[in-house]
């Protein structure tokens, strides 16, 4: 009871964060959120080095990825405004990168700034929608919790993995899910996970 009710609290208080976020920048256009003029600018030499990075992003996989995105991450606010730009990329890989970046700053201001980036709905249901919605969690935005928990069914454990580990994280919830167990044992813990969501709505606390 008192791990329901904790867990209760700190939906709750990620909501209401999420709410005054969003009142804070309702007036706010995307290129108002998105200006160079509102982030922490780089020094030339560091700006030289963010163009750097960037323009090495395409061409890099594996680990080297990884360590580019930890790059990124640190450099923090003077490297936003890149971060925002390969969001848009054309390439899938570029753009989740790119969201993976901010989401592990964990600068709860970014959700607004991503809640306006333009999102076509022909990536809906692509691993990029699944890389936004880890990202937002990353930062403090629940309404993307279900795009997850659609996540934990994906047939690649990788996928499996990066969506309970997003969720874990975030909720300090796990319903049972091993991304590594056999297909039924995975679909009851899922249904457990949609069962918690729908519950958490049920209580009036979840706004879409």
């Amino acid at each position: 009871m008192k791990d329901m009710t904790s867990n209760r609290l700190r939906l709750g208080a990620s909501l209401f964060l999420f709410a005054v976020l969003s009142a804070c920048s309702s007036n706010q256009t995307k290129d108002e959120l998105i200006s160079e003029d509102r982030w922490l600018k780089p020094s030339p030499i560091l700006k030289q080095q963010i163009e750097d990075e960037a323009q090495r992003l395409p061409w890099t996989s594996g680990f080297e990825r990884l360590e580019q995105i930890r790059w990124f991450a640190g450099v923090g606010e003077p490297a936003y405004a890149t971060l925002f730009a390969l969001t848009q990329d054309a390439r899938p890989d570029v753009a989740a990168s790119a969201l993976a970046s901010l989401g592990a700053t964990m600068d709860r201001r970014l959700v607004p700034v991503l809640r306006k980036l333009p999102f076509p709905p022909e990536k809906k249901g692509t691993d990029l929608e699944l890389e936004r919605a880890r990202a937002l969690l990353r930062l403090g935005d629940w309404q993307e919790i279900p795009v997850l928990i659609r996540g934990l069914r994906d047939g690649r454990v990788y996928t499996r993995a990066l969506c309970a580990e997003a969720l874990r994280e975030a909720t300090h919830e796990n319903h049972g899910f091993d991304p590594r167990a056999d297909e039924p044992t995975r679909t009851a813990a899922a249904k457990r996970w949609e069962q918690w969501w729908r519950q958490r709505g049920g209580e009036g606390l979840v706004h879409n």
